[in-house]
């Protein structure tokens, strides 16, 4: 199983390693699934449509909105000055940024990606708008590079189905979470079984279809994990872009996007 998962992973971040360094394919653009459109513009609107608004978009950096969502985690984290935020699977920065705005100068955000690229144009990125209280670090979100107890919200965009171990990746968002501690998460989930001919094609799994769980997985998931006050919430409108990530495969008939937000007790 182990090797299994590190195949995904390695296939996972050659992908995302080409998006990073030619932005040329990729999350939500139409022909090529999941991974980040060519033009600055194309991915701007896309992002429209999945829920930022036309200032968040603009806000940030040129360069860190690569159109690699499928929701907006901003919307339902209630951010506040002063948070410590944690993002998996920040890529280019642009949650991380927009995080950053919300939590301000007493607040941090630290986002974690396992692709050398995306690190490295996070990182210039955050130098080119002067993100002072933004870091990026090199890690798995299996095995984060986060100390114990010292982040009050995670967010994250389309990354968690991409991960061969999602409850692994629970247990981590609550060793790294205070108590009271929140989770606000935009992902893929399956809304009916995948077919196996779909979870065997690893150019799918890439697209953020092959590995989504069902909303009832990823609730036993995180519930294992110790996280209460678990919603789930599939959105039917999202199909509308999925159709375009495999255009004539009907992926959309099996899976949309959802938010995901659930707390990890005071006590």
């Amino acid at each position: 199983m182990t090797n299994e998962h590190d195949q995904i992973r390695q296939q996972v971040r050659a992908a995302y390693g080409a998006v990073a360094r030619i932005e040329s394919s990729g999350c939500c653009a139409p022909s090529t699934g999941c991974c980040a459109p060519s033009d600055q513009a194309v991915a701007e609107l896309l992002s429209r449509g999945i829920g930022y608004s036309a200032e968040e978009a603009a806000a940030v950096p040129e360069g860190a909105n690569l159109g690699l969502g499928c929701g907006n985690p901003q919307a339902i984290a209630a951010l506040k000055p002063g948070e410590t935020v944690l993002d998996l699977g920040s890529g280019a920065g642009f949650d991380a940024f927009l995080a950053a705005r919300q939590v301000g100068a007493s607040g941090g955000v630290i986002g974690v990606d396992m692709t050398p690229d995306m690190v490295s144009k996070a990182r210039a990125n955050a130098v080119k708008g002067g993100y002072a209280n933004v870091e990026f670090r090199l890690g798995e979100i299996e095995h984060l590079p986060v100390a114990d107890v010292t982040v009050d919200v995670i967010i994250s965009n389309c990354v968690v189905n991409l991960s061969p171990d999602k409850a692994q990746v629970f247990r981590e968002a609550w060793r790294v979470l205070k108590p009271s501690g929140r989770l606000a998460i935009s992902d893929i989930v399956t809304t009916v079984p995948l077919p196996e001919a779909m979870r065997q094609d690893v150019a799918l799994y890439t697209a953020c279809v092959a590995g989504a769980a069902s909303v009832d997985e990823l609730a036993v998931m995180l519930a294992a994990a110790g996280f209460v006050d678990i919603r789930i919430a599939p959105k039917d409108a999202s199909r509308e872009f999925i159709r375009h990530w495999a255009p004539g495969r009907g992926v959309e008939d099996f899976i949309a996007s959802a938010s995901i937000e659930a707390v990890k007790p005071a006590n």
